[in-house]
């Protein structure tokens, strides 16, 4: 391990920490997070966002983690994974991005590299990213230092999919770069690594990885909102078609997270840069952001037809992550249910065992609550997310005291649920 080079990962969320204890059980690596309180639960030996195990950053014996940027300048290489979100208005947010550059930039040295696994639009990197490393270090891209691109395809609370186990795309900004970049991932990648051609290409393929999964599930979404019309359920549909062998097996749902609802945006901007409108990609993305408030419509229309008043009544969501089986509430679509319901007046609880109390207080404003309700009382009870937790909770009780059972997810059996999508 002693003649191989140092690490920094900047940013120890979702992505950065998977990879930092990836590297620590092989060479020397510097953890850097901006929030202390991170660093002290990564030390005290737990991740919050269980993407690692504590017996995961046991055996990353070389990993060290710090706030400190002075720690930064023993490092060679500079792994930066932050996130890459969307404003209000669904434009690319380069803000965290640029401040990992600005603090790689007052660290970096001859000789150095700096590799990026944040999504971003084709030339980002090239072009917002490394005229800051050269303004704040001063030396310049290519000849005093080196770039790469590697993009990240973690999958939280996936226990399958892991980081290791997926097939990695690297880039770097000379030949020689890229030959380098290749062979540090080649360390911990057990699936194997694709060198891309040049950096833009790895950027571009990872940016349609989810922008085409994003489509095919608007397409499911749209059939759902058609057959549901037609008095015919689409599962039903789903289960038949997909006899066939070349059938892609999707399903209709909320689309949220930090990838699928937000990469098609980056590629969008991106286009229309250059002079291109695209359309089936923004169709995509309108339609599954009107998904929560369809699923909202459709049970208030449920209340309606059993007699039940809307204002003032109260609807349970279970679920408020972005996906089942994970704590990452980040760009959660359930939100847009929680906001529908309330427009119509209705009291909306929320019970979701996965997800962060203080996390959800501070993002959205919202108490969930600490146990499940086995009360009855409740006018509908919306399953917004399959949490293994949620099945082996006997929902179906509530329907003696005539509650709307609807499930966004199609998990539940059958004969208990009102509707689904």
């Amino acid at each position: 391990m002693n003649n191989k080079k140092i690490i920094a990962v900047i940013g120890l969320g979702y992505v950065g920490l998977p990879l930092a204890v990836e590297f620590g059980k092989k060479r020397k690596v510097i953890g850097f997070e901006i929030k202390s309180e991170r660093v002290a639960e990564l030390i005290n030996g737990h991740d919050s966002t269980l993407e690692t195990t504590e017996k995961d950053l046991k055996e990353a014996k070389h990993l060290s983690y710090t706030t400190n940027i002075e720690d930064l300048k023993q490092a060679e290489i500079f792994i930066i994974a932050v996130p890459t979100p969307t404003d209000k208005n669904n434009r690319p947010d380069l803000t965290p991005l640029i401040k990992a550059s600005e603090t790689a930039g007052k660290v970096l040295k001859r000789g150095d590299i700096v590799i990026y696994e944040s999504t971003v639009y084709p030339g980002a990197t090239e072009e917002d990213c490394v005229p800051i490393l050269e303004k704040i270090s001063g030396l310049k891209f290519n000849v005093d230092f080196f770039v790469g691109y590697s993009p990240e395809r973690i999958n939280p609370g996936d226990k399958v999919h892991t980081l290791t186990a997926i097939k990695k795309v690297t880039s770097g900004s000379t030949t020689e770069t890229g030959v380098e970049v290749d062979n540090l991932y080649k360390e911990i990648i057990t699936a194997g690594t694709h060198l891309a051609p040049n950096i833009k290409v790895a950027e571009s393929a990872k940016v349609i990885e989810n922008s085409q999964r994003d489509i095919n599930i608007a397409f499911v979404n749209e059939l759902s909102k058609i057959f549901n019309r037609m008095n015919i359920d689409t599962l039903d549909v789903l289960e038949a078609a997909g006899t066939k062998w070349n059938f892609l097996p999707f399903r209709p749902g909320l689309v949220g997270g930090h990838c699928i609802g937000v990469d098609p945006f980056y590629l969008a901007q991106k286009a229309q840069e250059v002079g291109y409108h695209p359309e089936i990609i923004l169709a995509g993305r309108r339609l599954n952001d009107s998904m929560g408030p369809y699923v909202a419509g459709e049970v208030v229309k449920l209340m309606l037809k059993s007699g039940l008043r809307v204002k003032d009544n109260r609807v349970l969501m279970l679920g408020i992550t972005f996906k089942e089986n994970c704590p990452d509430i980040r760009n959660t679509r359930t939100i847009d249910i929680y906001h529908e319901l309330k427009s119509f007046g209705i009291i909306v609880d929320v019970f979701d065992p996965w997800a962060n109390e203080k996390e959800v207080r501070k993002e959205y404003n919202i108490d969930v609550l600490n146990n499940y309700p086995e009360k009855d009382g409740y006018g509908a009870i919306i399953l917004a997310v399959a949490h293994n937790k949620f099945k082996t909770i006997d929902i179906k009780k509530h329907k003696k005291s005539g509650t709307i059972i609807y499930d966004v997810k199609g998990v539940l059996p059958r004969e208990i649920v009102d509707g689904r999508l």
